[in-house]
């Protein structure tokens, strides 16, 4: 069994390896180049790669806008499993017969894709519900292809680091994580159970229950809702012509804003992927009637006020439904009142407090040159304060901005990265809803009154306080402060600690040059040493050997320092294109 399954792995791996060869995966790839053939060779390879390949697309801080465009044409062509091994898994995960469990179940999927396929069902007492159940061995599977494809990208893999656009490593380990989080369904349950507590009946904003008790790692029950995607209510306008559903669009684009605001603020945990699939329109019937607005909860969790949102007396005629729960972001009170500072920063237009901003919500990886960043940040920045908001491409903007800070020995958190894709997302849908509200104005509005109401004036006033004692002691001792200086300065023990800008890069090819140096002669006293046991050596033939040796390991030397520096100027000029 243990040979088979072996001789299974060893002809996996040969398969990932042949297609990756073909396609030049890991070159192209590094260099975010030719994503159509990216994407025909995570066809070729099957449900785990379509799987990475589709998250892919959802990650516009990991690979280029061309890639996220590309990769979005990915499709599953994944055969629904026969009725007896959905019963079978479900039996296996949660201990119950499916009998047991619903009064009915449709044998028949409305849906499969990679990871499962999904029925709908009716639980005893009547309800309807969505049954997610997963393919068999589909865990083992994903596990063993990406053990695979980092076994076949260690062996394929050969590209100078200082030529790359992007860490395949990194974006292989982050990858993994979220796949691996949707092959195991109990984290979309919780995480829906989460999401349910925080949003549902937020004025119109409904969230189906999942039934806890009937989920499993490959098993997900869900209620079951009803509406078209809001993708119906994008179509776009003919210039000049009235829209008869401005009024019904600008409400939900309100609604969508401020309870994204919340989600990020209020609760600090906030749906990461509220692409238009995920968001459906409900238009309530005659025997649907709206019921009255629930803000007790949003203001309860803000004291008296209710920041950024708009108490209604009734509900609209409709209901606005988030799904799909594998994609969550969490962040903490503090990042998120780093993420405030950014946004009100922005409005301000100045740089330097922008990348203090963007500073603060970043792990720094090396050394940070901060003036080389700013002046960078503002030559990235500037044409976006000048575009307009609606004429903002968010996913390339997102790209450029993650390179910027790689480019910095900079590396945005990925809470923030999850943040900022999702933000744009959303920002795409209110754009087509309402292009004449800017969620990033509202989110301004937002944050300011955000901090306002998190700013804590009595531990703010003691620190103030402190900061004045200090510095009145300070200034009694300035005096005589001033007169060490000017003693230190008479007696000449003053020592002035001069930096210039790339100092790191000057020492370093000086000790490069310095070290060759080195060589050089080290090399000129061997050829000398060399020529010299040669020329005496006529009887010696053993000495005239070593005179040889001498010769030939000065011109291996030599040669390898004549490759290194072609390679090394090939290599600077490459970056200059």
């Amino acid at each position: 069994m243990d040979n088979n399954d072996e001789l299974k792995k060893s002809t996996r791996l040969r398969e990932i390896m042949r297609v990756m060869r073909k396609y030049h995966f890991v070159n192209n790839f590094y260099h975010q180049t030719h994503p159509e053939d990216i994407r025909q060779a995570l066809q070729e390879l099957g449900p785990t790669f379509i799987k990475l390949g589709q998250i892919m697309s959802t990650r516009p801080d990991l690979v280029s806008p061309a890639y996220i465009k590309e990769l979005r044409h990915l499709q599953d062509q994944v055969n629904a499993d026969d009725f007896t091994s959905v019963q079978e898994t479900f039996t296996k995960e949660t201990g119950k017969e499916i009998t047991d469990v619903f009064d009915d179940f449709n044998p028949e999927p409305f849906a499969s894709a990679s990871i499962g396929q999904v029925h709908r069902a009716k639980l005893k007492d009547g309800t309807p519900v969505v049954v997610k159940v997963q393919h068999p061995e589909v865990g083992k599977l994903v596990n063993t292809d990406l053990a695979l494809l980092r076994r076949a990208v260690a062996l394929l893999k050969y590209v100078p680091k200082d030529i790359t656009v992007v860490d395949l490593n990194r974006v292989i380990d982050e990858l993994s994580s979220s796949l691996l989080s949707e092959v195991n369904t109990l984290d979309e349950a919780h995480n829906g159970e989460e999401f349910y507590r925080l949003n549902n009946n937020d004025g119109p904003i409904i969230v189906p229950k999942v039934y806890i008790d009937y989920c499993a790692p490959k098993v997900l029950v869900n209620e079951a809702m009803t509406g078209k995607s809001i993708r119906y209510l994008l179509t776009d306008q003919v210039k000049g012509e009235e829209d008869p559903a401005a009024d019904k669009k600008h409400a939900i684009a309100m609604y969508l804003v401020n309870n994204f605001l919340k989600q990020v603020f209020v609760d600090h945990f906030f749906h990461a992927d509220p692409h238009p699939g995920n968001i459906l329109i409900h238009e309530l019937t005659s025997d649907e009637e709206p019921g009255l607005t629930t803000t007790k909860q949003v203001e309860k969790q803000l004291g008296n006020t209710t920041v950024g949102f708009t108490q209604q007396e009734s509900l609209p005629p409709y209901q606005i439904i988030y799904l799909d729960f594998g994609m969550m972001g969490q962040l903490t009170p503090a990042m998120a009142d780093s993420i405030a500072n950014v946004v009100v920063a922005i409005n301000t237009k100045d740089i330097r407090k922008i990348g203090r901003a963007i500073l603060n919500i970043c792990n720094r990886t090396g050394e940070v040159d901060e003036p080389k960043f700013f002046k960078e940040l503002n030559s990235f920045i500037q044409p976006y304060f000048s575009a307009g908001l609606g004429n903002i491409d968010f996913t390339n903007m997102i790209y450029q901005i993650i390179q910027l800070c790689q480019a910095n020995h900079l590396q945005m958190k990925s809470e923030v990265t999850m943040l900022i894709k999702a933000f744009g997302t959303l920002e795409g849908t209110i754009a087509k809803l309402d292009p004449t509200l800017s969620m990033i104005e509202v989110a301004q509005d937002f944050g300011r009154k955000y901090l306002r109401r998190n700013f804590n004036w009595q531990t703010t006033l003691n620190s103030s306080l402190m900061n004045l004692l200090f510095a009145s002691r300070a200034t009694t001792k300035m005096p005589e402060k001033i007169n060490e200086l000017i003693d230190t300065f008479v007696n000449g023990d003053a020592k002035v600690d001069l930096q210039y800008k790339d100092q790191k890069n000057v020492l370093k090819q000086l000790e490069r040059l310095m070290n060759r140096f080195m060589i050089a002669i080290i090399l000129a006293a061997v050829i000398l040493g060399s020529s010299l046991l040669v020329e005496g050596s006529a009887n010696h033939p053993h000495i005239y050997h070593l005179g040889v040796i001498g010769y030939t390991i000065s011109l291996v030397i030599i040669s390898l320092l004549i490759i290194s520096e072609l390679v090394h100027r090939w290599r600077h000029w490459r970056n200059k294109r």
